[in-house]
């Protein structure tokens, strides 16, 4: 399983669990108590002050940051979307940044992104 995968299921679990926050502001005011363990940032975000915020937050207070390619992928797996009769996700709304404050249980794919993130660790300064 590569990282992406397990992200995305880690993300989906924790939001079953009510463990996802999305937005800036909520996002930032998460980071400044300490209380995540985990940011998700999209690449794709066109605010270079939006990512140079999220950044500064995550480096300064030692929280993970792991980056996703697309802000409707992120959208998606924060639960932004409609499902249509088919059963697939229409009208997915873009996320540029979430945080997971609970993942919820203890899985394979957490694991994976525990073991990622624990090898891109931000060094105290």
């Amino acid at each position: 399983m590569d990282l992406l995968t397990a992200l995305e299921l880690t993300l989906r679990k924790a939001r079953a669990h009510g463990g996802v926050v999305r937005g800036l502001h909520e996002c930032a005011k998460l980071i400044e108590k300490r209380s995540t363990q985990l940011c998700a940032l999209a690449e794709d975000c066109n605010q270079p002050d939006y990512v140079k915020l999220v950044k500064a937050l995550c480096a300064d207070h030692n929280i993970n940051l792991l980056t996703v390619p697309s802000a409707k992928t992120l959208g998606e797996w924060a639960g932004l979307f409609k499902i249509d009769s088919e059963g697939n996700a229409r009208k997915v709304v873009g996320c540029s940044c979430l945080v997971a404050k609970d993942y919820g249980e203890d899985t394979t794919a957490l694991n994976i992104v525990k073991k990622h993130t624990s090898l891109i660790a931000i060094p105290p300064s």
